[in-house]
Order: C-alpha cells, then sequence, then structure tokens
C-alpha cells in the first residue's frame, strides 16, 4: 500500500471517530454508539451513527459510511491522499510518501503555486498603463481599491504570450502551463495564452488555493465571459467563486447570483455570504456543496426567462438537500448589482427578508404562463396548480396555496381543496405502493444499498457479512477460521475478509477504518453499513453456522454447471484485481 499500514493504524489512533466526526456533527450517546444529524443529506431525525468501539460512522438515511478517512474526504471534498494529510497535520503526523502519492501531491503544489504566480502577474499587469482599460471598466463598475485587492482581480494582456514568457521565467515549464488551463496549444503546436485582452477573476477553493480563472472580455470578442478548462485542480461543478469568503458569513444564508460581478458587488456592499457558479448552472454537486454551509439560499437569478428557467432548475435540487429556498425579486433593475447601485444596501436587505419562498414563485411562475381570462387555460392552470400544491408537504401549505390558485382563477376555496386533495390522495397511493413494493421484498432489503454492488447469493452473502461482523468483534477468530475469501459469493466481501486476515497475519489492528485505500467510498459505505448491522445470534454456534453455509453455497456454486463454474471464475478475477 502506498500509506504504510503501521502508519495507518497510528494515524487512526491518534484521530477517534468521535472526535473526528464531533468537529462537525453535535453527537448524543445512545447506548455503545454516537449519533447526530447527517451532515450529507437533510433529517430531522438523527440516523446518522458512529461506532467508536468500530472506528467507523454509518448513515441509515443516506447509506454514506466508513472511518475517519472516508469521513473528511466526504465533508471536506478532498482525495484519499489529502484526507490522510489533513488527518496526519490534525494529529502532528508527519507522512511517509511512496512515490506515486509524492509526485501526485507535487504536481498539485505546482500548479497552485504557478495559478497563484499568474494571479500575481495578473493583478500587476492591472497597475500597468496596459491595464487601463480593464481598470475603466472597474471604476464604471463601481469596485472600490479594496474590494479588487480582496478577490485578487487582474487583466491579461492583448499579447500572445506574455503569460507564457513570464511563468517559463519563473521555473515553470511550459508542460505545466498548459496543464494548468493557462495556455493553448495551436493547429501548428504552437503555444499561446488562452486569456488575452480580459478582466482576471481568480477562483479560489475552500482553502484558499488559487484553482482557475474566469475572464472578461474588454472588446467585442467572444466568448464574453471565458473559464478555465478542467484540470487536476479545478472542477466548476465541485466549486462555488466567493465560497471560499462566504462560507465564514454570519448572515445566516448564502446569496446565489448568476456571475461574478454580481457575487463581487454584493460583497462590496456588505453581503458577504454571496457566490456564483462557474460559467455553468447549478449542479447537484453545487448543491450538496452548499448545504454543508447553510440551511437557507436566495435565488439571484436575472429576471429574463433563461434566468427564470435556470431558477425552475435549481429549486429542486437545492430542496432535496433539505435547504430552505427563497427567491429574489427586484423591480426596476435587471440584477443585484444593478439594484445596488440605484438602491443601495437597506433596500436590497430589506429586498432580501421579503424574499418568496419557493412555493409562492413556482405558484405565481405557473401562474403567468396562461390568459386566465380564458376558461380553457383558467382549468388548466388549476389543474397544474393542484398537481404543484399537492406535493407541498405540510397541510398548511397545501391550504394556503391552493385558496392563492382558487384565487387566482376566480374559483371557490373549497373547489381548489378538491382538487388538491385529489392530487395529494394520489401522490400518497403511489407512494405507499411503492413502500409496499420494497416491504415485500425482503432479500431485496438485505441487497446491498451502494450502487454497483450487488449480492447473486443472497443465502451465501447473509453468512458472510455475520462472518465478517464476527471477527470485526474477535480478531483472534481469524488465526483459525479455514473459509478462504474466494469461496465468497460476494467479491466485495472476499476482498475484505483478505485484508482483514491480512491485518491479523501482519499485527497490525484488525479495523475496517484503516482500509479506505483499498475500497471507493461506495464499497467503504456498504462494508460500514455490514458492521453496523445487529446478529440475532452472536456464538460459537453462530459462527459454525456462518462458515457452514459459506462452504455449502461454494460447493453448490461450483457443481451446479459450466456457467457457475464461469461465475467463481470471474469473481476469483474481480478479487485479484480488486473489482
Amino acid at each position: 500500500m502506498p500509506f504504510p499500514a503501521s502508519f495507518l493504524d497510528e494515524l487512526n489512533n491518534r484521530n477517534p471517530i468521535e472526535d473526528v466526526v464531533g468537529q462537525y456533527v453535535t453527537l448524543t450517546r445512545r447506548g455503545s454508539n454516537l449519533f447526530g444529524l447527517c451532515p450529507f443529506h437533510s433529517e430531522k431525525t438523527p440516523s446518522f451513527s458512529v461506532a467508536p468501539d468500530k472506528g467507523i460512522y454509518y448513515c441509515f438515511g443516506c447509506h454514506k459510511g466508513g472511518g475517519a478517512i472516508n469521513f473528511i474526504m466526504e465533508i471536506e471534498s478532498l482525495s484519499y491522499p489529502d484526507a490522510v494529510r489533513f488527518l496526519a497535520k490534525r494529529a502532528g503526523l508527519e507522512v511517509p510518501e511512496d512515490e506515486q502519492y509524492q509526485s501526485q501531491y507535487q504536481k498539485q503544489e505546482r500548479l497552485w503555486a504557478l495559478c497563484k504566480d499568474a494571479a500575481r502577474f495578473f493583478h500587476q499587469k492591472l497597475l500597468e498603463p496596459c491595464g487601463e482599460q480593464a481598470r475603466a471598466y472597474i471604476a464604471k463598475r463601481g469596485l472600490s481599491k479594496s474590494t479588487v485587492t480582496r478577490f485578487g482581480l487582474g487583466f491579461s494582456p492583448n499579447e500572445w504570450s506574455s503569460l507564457l514568457d513570464a511563468m517559463c521565467a519563473r521555473g515553470y515549464t511550459r508542460e505545466e502551463i498548459l496543464e494548468a488551463g493557462l495556455t493553448v496549444t495551436g493547429k501548428n503546436g504552437g503555444m499561446y495564452d488562452r486569456f488575452r485582452n480580459r478582466l482576471m477573476f481568480p477562483i479560489i477553493d475552500i482553502r484558499g488555493n488559487i484553482i482557475g480563472f474566469g475572464g472578461r472580455v474588454m472588446d467585442d470578442s467572444t466568448p464574453k465571459y471565458l473559464n478555465s478548462p478542467e484540470t487536476l485542480i479545478f472542477n466548476k461543478r465541485k466549486n462555488l467563486f466567493a465560497l471560499n469568503i462566504a462560507r465564514k458569513s454570519k448572515q445566516g444564508r448564502i446569496i446565489l447570483t448568476e456571475g461574478y460581478m454580481d457575487a463581487i458587488s454584493l460583497h462590496q456592499y456588505g453581503f458577504d455570504c454571496a457566490v456564483a457558479s462557474l460559467g455553468t448552472s447549478l449542479t447537484e454537486e453545487h448543491a450538496n456543496i452548499l448545504a454543508k454551509y447553510t440551511d437557507q439560499v436566495v435565488l439571484t437569478y436575472d429576471g429574463d426567462e433563461a434566468g427564470q428557467n435556470a431558477t425552475r432548475r435549481a429549486i429542486p435540487m437545492l430542496e432535496k438537500t433539505g435547504i430552505q429556498v427563497k427567491v429574489l425579486r427586484m423591480q426596476g433593475a435587471k440584477d443585484p448589482d444593478e439594484f445596488l447601485k440605484k438602491y443601495g444596501a437597506d433596500r436590497f436587505r430589506l429586498l432580501l427578508d421579503q424574499s418568496e419562498n419557493q412555493a409562492e414563485y413556482r405558484l405565481e411562475s405557473l401562474k403567468r404562463k396562461f390568459d386566465l381570462t380564458q376558461d380553457e387555460q383558467r382549468v388548466q392552470f388549476l389543474q397544474q396548480a393542484a398537481e404543484l400544491v399537492s406535493s407541498f408537504p405540510s397541510a398548511v401549505q397545501r391550504e394556503v396555496y391552493g385558496a392563492r390558485a382558487a384565487e387566482a382563477a376566480g374559483i371557490s376555496a373549497q373547489a381548489m381543496k378538491l382538487e388538491v386533495d385529489k392530487a395529494y390522495k394520489k401522490r400518497r397511493r403511489q407512494a405507499e405502493k411503492k413502500q409496499l413494493s420494497q416491504d415485500l421484498a425482503p432479500a431485496r432489503q438485505l441487497a446491498p444499498q451502494a450502487q454497483g454492488i450487488r449480492y447473486d447469493n443472497i443465502r451465501s452473502a447473509m453468512a458472510e457479512e455475520g462472518l465478517l461482523r464476527q471477527v470485526l468483534k474477535e480478531p483472534e477468530l481469524l488465526r483459525d477460521i479455514a473459509v478462504k475469501p474466494e469461496q465468497f459469493s460476494s467479491p466485495l466481501l472476499g476482498r475484505a475478509f483478505a485484508a482483514l486476515q491480512r491485518q491479523h497475519a501482519q499485527g497490525q489492528t484488525v479495523s475496517l477504518a484503516s482500509l479506505g485505500e483499498e475500497f471507493t467510498p461506495q464499497e467503504m459505505s456498504h462494508l460500514s453499513q455490514v458492521a453496523q448491522r445487529r446478529d440475532t445470534m452472536i456464538s460459537d454456534q453462530a459462527l459454525k453456522d456462518y462458515i457452514r453455509i459459506i462452504t455449502e453455497e461454494y460447493a453448490n456454486a461450483r457443481l451446479s454447471g459450466p456457467e457457475d463454474l464461469l461465475r467463481l471464475a470471474q469473481r476469483k478475477k474481480q478479487m485479484e484485481h480488486g473489482g
């Protein structure tokens, strides 16, 4: 393994799972385990469990789980090696790096340093004569010197290789500059600057690293805004502009804007909770990131059709994470920047406090699609409004917004209530039918929840799970158990058993928490779920039964015919290759 097993043992010993998780989640003891509200999805009843004796966590709601390293990977959006470094720094440990990880981390550090030096270059050029047009644009937009400095704004000269030459002079290779997305290769193989004659916006991740740039053109060239491409250090679906500042805000909400300038302008006027997406529509990854830092998001997209469509797409993604969504409507201005300049921060703050909840917004948006003076369109509006209102979880919401729809269309609230109740009961029947289907399939309930993991033989897999739980509780059992990993019907469970055997043979702590490097996050979540399940019997007889079932099912499979033999060979190959 790239990280020595002894080091991972020490890392986990010095970072007790309850202490690591406790920095992010309020935990309450319930028996031998600790419980709290899951930080990875919205819930009102705690289903997030931490088992200090096993060194693992597991959420019974969203099915995420693993050890301390997996938790940090998930909550801080870090790679495995970076999560190890994070915990090592927390515990005051020095990380022993192998060549593979050392090389990868060094490459990341080089690209971070390169982007930082590029940002300094752009900022300096903004102050020089070549940056006069960009400075005029900044003045026109009303940005102060302190705001320009705070966000590190800069200017890319209208030259083919000014940045390339400057970075090469600082010791970076042409390949590194290309890999950072700062240059482009031409058809003839030559290399030139990606950003030319643009006002530059450094993009900074939540740890303070400059990972890319956005650039606004200073002439009529296209595209108007140009962003860095995907690189080793930059993923636009997993980062938001100004989140490094907004995540520390005390304002209790995050304002989501359509562009860099809107976000910067809001910060200048005192709204340090504003962020913007990076040249892409809001994604599920963005919604999950925002849910880590706030319970409320205010959408301030432009009022044009594109902005309204973006708002409608964003609402369900944000609500899915449990975020309360509000929508800000502006009169007399097309965007927050223009509104602030016209009316000031106090008026905007009042507008924020009066922003509509998503229910009001969606109903109003639906109403604008129809001519309610026409009977046919009134009927269509009421039918669609009943479907919309029936999706609201609260009976009070359904009554209030059903009455509003009725008033808008000129019918009685009672008539609308009948339609809403009819649509709601239909939804309930569909949900109950789905739940009944799940309840009537116990084998499916026992099967893995993680995507891409399946059990071909439920009877054997349940025994394999039980055997894993036994050896995790009593590692000394591993010395005498004759079952071999290749006899397991589940390749994943067989690999886990082999890893625990290896830990025991090498004198290491037998624990799932140290195996995060060998298994994917989905696999670790499933193994954590397996470890957290309660056995109906913990006894020598149960252990014998588990072993008997595994060996019986293995023998039966071998005798079943050539197709099963082929499946056995494929399973053995999967375990050998970690599949």
